[in-house]
């Protein structure tokens, strides 16, 4: 017959009973409660719009302004949290970039966003594709908005189309040596996003002048037949993904539908859709308006896998 358990001995069996269940609890609790997602960089590269440039007025013709944080790249990461991404920006986009400038010109004369690192001694390239391969494993995003600054210039081209497609040929030369450069630098498996720009030439079509309000209807073409088109193809040859930012921000609206536009009367919705996104309509100026920056950001984080 066993003797009498001591009362050591229970208050021992008790102490272990109940650190088990302990243990158990601390596991259960453990096994449901979400893990956190680790900090990754987020690198964007581009313009003025990947700087978050936005003019403050006009001056004699002149739009002033500067970079900011409403840019799409400084809204990202919150819109990116609730697809599962835990996003820290390093942003290298400079004001005035082009497909060119991005991958020769030391430095950048044409203004950083906030918070931007400098790379004086290098080119924009250079200095992105550096610091993503100096932290491979630990990218999370990458970003790209550039080839609109190419294209400028044909505004004011007596042939608006072939001025663009000379632009066009520009750019798909420079990204073929761009994007390959920054997709090894980053890793095969990082989500790279490159994006277009809302089509603010349908601005023109406000002008009283002829000529000028019928780069409205060219611009579209010129946007849907060469420029877009040549930014998808290089942008998925890469393995990255395209968001049209022309199209989803209804530049290709027919002309025939319209809408009311507070000073203007009755115009093209597509019209009214760049005068509300950017100051072109204010200032003449082609960035977005804060509301066109967070369409854009929105457009970007809708497109990212979720996790």
């Amino acid at each position: 017959m066993s003797g009498p358990v001591s009362y050591r001995t229970a208050s021992l069996a008790g102490a272990l009973v109940l650190l088990a269940v302990g243990v158990s609890a601390c596991s259960l609790l453990s096994a449901t409660k979400p893990k956190a997602r680790a900090n990754q960089y987020y690198v964007s590269l581009g313009d003025s719009y990947a700087a978050g440039y936005q003019p403050t007025g006009a001056d004699v013709g002149q739009t002033v302004g500067h970079t900011t944080t409403n840019g799409f790249a400084y809204q990202l990461p919150k819109l990116a949290a609730s697809r599962g991404y835990n996003l820290t920006l390093v942003n290298f986009g400079c004001a005035a970039a082009t497909t060119t400038s991005i991958l020769h010109a030391l430095g950048c004369w044409g203004g950083l966003g906030p918070g931007a690192p400098t790379y004086g001694g290098q080119s924009q390239a250079t200095a992105a594709d550096q610091f993503l391969s100096q932290h491979q494993g630990r990218i999370g995003l990458v970003t790209v908005s550039i080839g609109v600054n190419d294209v400028t210039n044909c505004i004011s081209s007596s042939d608006l189309i072939s001025c663009v497609a000379a632009a066009v040929g520009t750019i798909k030369t420079n990204l073929a040596v761009l994007l390959p450069a920054v997709r090894a630098a980053a890793g095969p498996a990082v989500p790279i996003i490159g994006i277009t720009y809302p089509d603010v030439i349908l601005g023109d079509y406000l002008s009283t002048n002829a000529a000028t309000k019928s780069l409205a209807t060219l611009s579209v073409d010129a946007f849907q037949s060469l420029i877009n088109p040549a930014l998808q193809q290089q942008y998925q040859a890469i393995g990255a993904t395209f968001v049209d930012v022309t199209s989803a921000t209804g530049a290709y609206t027919p002309f025939t539908q319209t809408t009311g536009l507070s000073g203007y009367g009755t115009v093209p919705i597509a019209v009214a859709r760049v005068c509300e996104l950017t100051f072109f309509c204010q200032y003449g100026d082609i960035h977005p308006r804060t509301v066109g920056y967070t369409e854009i950001a929105t457009l970007i984080a809708a497109a990212l896998p979720k996790r």
